[in-house]
């Protein structure tokens, strides 16, 4: 029984799994404004998911707004204006805040977070690829940590089961999916940092296995918010996954924390250098 329910699963999941990661990986390679226009798609699918698990309200004026602060962050990235794109996020926050109907501040806070969540979606991801010499690799270095912990996180742990990892908020996660998802999301980025870079360095294994542990954080932090608002899933648009957020939540804090340590080592110019070259 328990074969024939993972098999089902895995006939849902792995065909739309398959073909989304297929078009990210086309977007990549191409680059440019179709790149950018990809996650920007996707940055502003999750704030209509985020808004509509907040029930915001007035629901047409509040999902105008924010979808309009989204698209203002993609197009000033489009124009190389990093700075203005985050100041932008921030203001679409505070719009939000003062536009939507709640009983509370921290209502009206969680509902403009949603800005900030879609604009993560792409922000981090874009400034990453931008870089001439290695902008390409760390995108494909964030696709394989976040990936191959995903993967391997959900193998090891119907493999070998054992105690919840946090049971109160995602019950199927286990310590034993998380450790599995971790080692391998750790020797995936290890293996493209050593390809993008032609050197060793155990700095590679460390990064990538930090980014791994905290893509798993991103993971329940949005269990935690769906579950807040009594929901599974953040919506049915992906097939045997739920919604954008159920798909992203792992790459938004993933590619989040890769470009803070790029640029903690390789500067604001150079971040897809400093998360690679060590």
């Amino acid at each position: 029984m328990a074969d024939s329910t993972l098999a089902a699963d895995l006939k849902r999941r792995v065909p739309s799994a398959v073909a989304l990661g297929l078009l990210a990986l086309a977007a990549t390679w191409y680059g440019g404004f179709p790149f950018l226009l990809f996650w920007a798609i996707a940055g502003t699918g999750i704030w209509f998911e985020w808004a509509t698990l907040m029930q915001v309200s007035p629901r047409t004026t509040v999902l105008g707004a924010g979808a309009l602060a989204v698209v203002t962050v993609a197009v000033l990235l489009s124009v190389k204006l990093p700075a203005l794109a985050v100041a932008a996020a921030l203001a679409g926050v505070l719009i939000i805040g003062l536009l939507v109907r709640a009983a509370n501040m921290e209502q009206r806070t969680w509902a403009g977070a949603g800005i900030v969540y879609g604009a993560l979606a792409f922000l981090p991801i874009v400034l990453l690829r931008e870089d001439a010499k290695f902008g390409l690799y760390a995108a494909i270095w964030i696709y394989a940590v976040v990936w191959l912990t995903d993967i391997a996180a959900y193998f090891v742990g119907k493999a070998f089961g054992g105690a919840k990892l946090v049971p109160n908020i995602s019950p199927g996660k286990t310590w034993s999916g998380a450790i599995g998802g971790l080692v391998f999301g750790a020797l995936g980025g290890m293996v493209v940092a050593l390809y993008a870079t032609a050197t060793f360095s155990v700095m590679h294994i460390v990064i990538a296995a930090l980014v791994s542990a905290f893509s798993q954080a991103g993971d329940v932090f949005e269990s935690y918010v769906k579950r807040s608002r009594g929901q599974k899933d953040s919506s049915s648009i992906i097939p045997g996954h739920g919604g954008l957020m159920d798909r992203l939540d792992a790459f938004i804090a993933a590619s989040l924390l890769a470009l803070l340590i790029g640029i903690a080592h390789g500067g604001v110019p150079e971040p897809a250098r400093g998360l690679l070259q060590w």
